[in-house]
């Protein structure tokens, strides 16, 4: 399926040439202009005869024209796809292994680690990929959502990713978005993609940005003011005149970092500075084609001229009076401006003194950031400053590094002591062997990524993790502490002399184009039919899967017990932690010994433990208590609070409750892509009818959910809690499932749905 990144300019073309006339059929039966977000949905929306859409309610199916995932959640995608009995991936696919490559040493030594103690893994998926016909991006070749802003996203496009950073391609006016591995599989088979269709957030931007102001400032002010739920089911759609203020790849970080407020995507509209992006990445083809429909990958001048009616929420950002922000620490919502930070320090006793700073990875390594980053450092080279604690650089692809190497830019970051990671994920989303004794301790690091859970970086709930840009980490990495503000009062020298810092300027695009001899891209052979996937049988890391099996929807639900009851944020960082588990993706049992491991239990006292309610025993972790009550043959219900299972798409968070015996999951609300990866592996996701209802479950509780044989749409789940002392209490909650989810619980997962019509065919 599968070739190179160049075979898809034909499909572009074919999408292009049926856009006009797809767009002018649905505004006739709306009967009125359209967003942008609009345009692209219903470009890849599948008409099922029942009406248009509606916002917010209907579950609508779709077809993405591409897949993409990361080498962590490919493995157990991949091991999903080979249940369903397909020769071939039916839509274009790719697997980029970024995920498994550990920051340690630099990047050549970390690499090489990386190749030999993960070859069964990459053995694996180059191996799958090549039978299955997906592409395959060899480990060093870059971060899958900047390999695919390079090679595959277009304007008006739309793709889905198992990854929840994957709407970094909005940044190319893309609708791409995040889902677990299950979603790809649907896709991967040839099956529609089912998605609530989304509300609609018009951000407006206005003025231009200058000075010390990046794209990173609009999405960590927009955290600020959305908060880590704000964008739940819903699309945020750029528009209005300071959109053309940022270049292509600033705008790829803004929609990258929407996924920290919940947002399905992010997108912007096509421009001129994406046609010289595309051009620039050698996709000349594409950028003439897309400027041939332009009319058609913007809002209509309707919508710009009146936004209140056309979308569900306006937010308005005036550009030129936007500071450079700071977020953190634990939650990317928690934003000031940079002039801001030193009280807060104060007030809130963050550890003063900066740790180790970190710049690039998917989200802020492009050419323009790393240039920018460079010209701070130019300057406090002029000056003889340097970095005062260990200062990493990650190229997010081979094409950016040999770039960024080729220009200069890399060394001028030496030249203070910045060190060069892989071109991979690493610190960002944990793989960071931080081998300082201060990790222990409580202490601040300051990073460029994308997201700053406690415990992501390195694994350790001491550490205060803060986002900015990468220009902003570069002036605080020389000034060496939080409360100093470097952006206006600038940096003191060995000598005592205040340096003040010029705001950093840099070319968007390398003036002698990109250098990408070193892609490794490895396309797929014609035909994989008598290609031998390779899995070691003995594996600790790859194990085949066994379908889940369906369960009794009457005598299966009846006096569970609760396993935990999660106090405050559950993402899924705490439900499946990544860092060390990361090498046992692809071998479900393993893998399961860490669930919940970081979750807060207000039945227990330790981070990730609970109570047997069998044994009498306190104290064991929630993964050994869930064991044995499946050797019992027993199910079990987790509860938890608000936007339960934010974070990562890693449907790991999904898949260890059901394996280990998980019912139902009963939460005050859940995040998008948590729930529906609960769905498609058969566990009954469930919001209280009464969010005040979250305070009845007790420890020692029973619960049986009636009904669940006559489960309908929209029908609510009535539930009795049988509490210790003999008393019972009814409460209801409901469910979002529609006829076909339904259809998934019934069968014990959406696998099972697929396996079945694949044999009755």
């Amino acid at each position: 399926m599968e070739k190179t990144p160049a075979d898809a300019v034909d499909m572009i073309k074919q999408h292009y040439a049926r856009l006009p006339e797809r767009i002018a059929a649905v505004k006739q039966q709306l009967g009125r202009a359209m967003t942008l977000s609009e345009k692209v949905l219903f470009a890849h929306w599948q008409d099922d005869g029942s009406g248009l859409p509606e916002r917010g309610v209907t579950t609508a199916q779709l077809r993405p024209d591409r897949v993409a995932m990361q080498d962590a959640t490919a493995q157990m995608a991949i091991l999903q796809f080979m249940t369903a009995g397909k020769e071939r991936v039916a839509v274009p696919s790719t697997v980029h292994c970024d995920h498994l490559i550990r920051a340690k040493e630099g990047a050549d030594t970390d690499l090489a680690v990386a190749e030999n103690t993960n070859l069964e893994v990459y053995d694996f998926l180059a191996s799958a990929s090549s039978r299955y016909g997906l592409g395959f991006w060899k480990p060093g070749s870059g971060i899958i959502h900047q390999v695919v802003l390079e090679n595959y996203a277009f304007p008006g496009g739309m793709m889905i990713g198992t990854d929840s950073h994957t709407p970094n391609a909005g940044g190319l006016g893309m609708l791409a978005i995040g889902v677990g591995g299950a979603d790809a599989v649907d896709v991967m088979v040839g099956l529609p993609w089912e998605l609530k269709w989304p509300k609609l957030i018009g951000v407006h931007l206005t003025g231009e940005l200058s000075g010390w102001s990046s794209g990173k400032d609009v999405i960590l002010k927009l955290a600020g003011l959305l908060t880590t739920a704000g964008g739940t089911g819903k699309i945020v759609e750029y528009f209005g005149p300071g959109t053309a203020s940022l270049s292509c790849t600033a705008k790829a970080t803004v929609t990258n970092m929407g996924a920290e407020i919940g947002a399905t995507t992010s997108i912007f509209p096509f421009d001129s500075r994406m046609a010289d992006y595309l051009r620039a990445t050698e996709r000349d083809e594409i950028a003439s084609a897309a400027e041939s429909v332009a009319e058609h990958l913007v809002a209509d001048p309707e919508v710009l001229t009146n936004p209140d009616e056309y979308y569900d929420d306006i937010v308005e950002i005036d550009l030129s009076a936007l500071e450079p922000q700071i977020v953190g620490p634990h939650s990317p919502d928690i934003t000031r401006p940079v002039s801001r930070m030193a009280n807060d320090v104060e007030d809130n006793g963050y550890p003063d003194e900066l740790s180790a700073m970190l710049i690039g990875s998917c989200t802020n390594s492009s050419y323009e950031d790393i240039g920018r980053a460079a010209a701070v450092a130019r300057q406090a080279s002029a000056a003889g400053l340097k970095a005062k604690m260990p200062f990493m650089v990650t190229p997010g692809s081979e094409q950016v590094r040999e770039t960024i190497e080729r220009d200069g830019l890399l060394a001028d970051l030496e030249a203070i002591g910045a060190s060069v990671l892989a071109n991979a994920c690493g610190p960002c989303i944990g793989q960071w062997d931080r081998t300082d004794s201060i990790k222990n301790e409580p202490n601040s690091i300051m990073t460029s990524y994308n997201r700053n859970f406690r415990a992501r970086n390195d694994g350790s709930a001491m550490t205060n993790s803060f986002i900015a840009s990468p220009e902003v980490v570069t002036a605080y990495a020389l000034a060496g502490r939080l409360s100093a503000d470097p952006i206006n009062n600038g940096v003191v020298s060995e000598s005592g002399q205040n340096i003040m810092l010029e705001p950093p300027r840099a070319p968007e695009l390398p003036a002698k184009g990109f250098d990408g001899s070193g892609t490794g891209y490895q396309a797929p052979p014609d035909s994989g039919a008598n290609i031998e996937v390779k899995v070691d049988f003995n594996s600790d890391r790859l194990a085949l899967l066994e379908p889940f099996e369906a369960v009794d929807k009457v005598a299966a639900y009846q006096d569970l017990p609760v396993l935990l009851k999660a106090e405050g944020k559950c993402t899924t960082d705490q439900i499946s932690p990544a860092g060390k588990w990361l090498q046992y993706r692809g071998h479900l049992d393993n893998i399961s010994d860490n669930m919940f491991s970081g979750a807060e239990n207000i039945f227990a006292e330790a981070t990730g433990t609970g109570c047997n309610v069998f044994t009498g025993t306190c104290g064991d972790t929630l993964s050994a208590i869930a064991r044995d009550y499946r050797s019992r043959g027993q199910g079990w219900v987790a509860v938890g609070d608000e936007n339960y299972g934010e974070g990562s798409s890693r449907e790991h968070a999904a898949m260890s409750p059901r394996y280990l015996g998980c019912r139902v999951v009963l939460v005050r609300s859940f995040a998008r892509i948590h729930e529906t990866n609960l769905k498609k592996q058969g566990v009954l996701p469930l919001t209280f009818a009464d969010a005040a209802d979250y305070e009845r479950i007790q420890m020692d509780d029973r619960l049986s959910f009636i009904g669940l044989d006559q489960l309908e749409p929209g029908k609510p789940v009535q539930i009795n809690i049988q509490h210790a002392d003999g008393s019972n209490e009814e409460i209801v909650a409901h469910h979002s499932m529609n006829d076909e989810q339904i259809g998934w619980f019934n069968a014990g997962s959406a696998l099972n749905m697929i396996r079945q019509q694949q044999q009755q065919s």
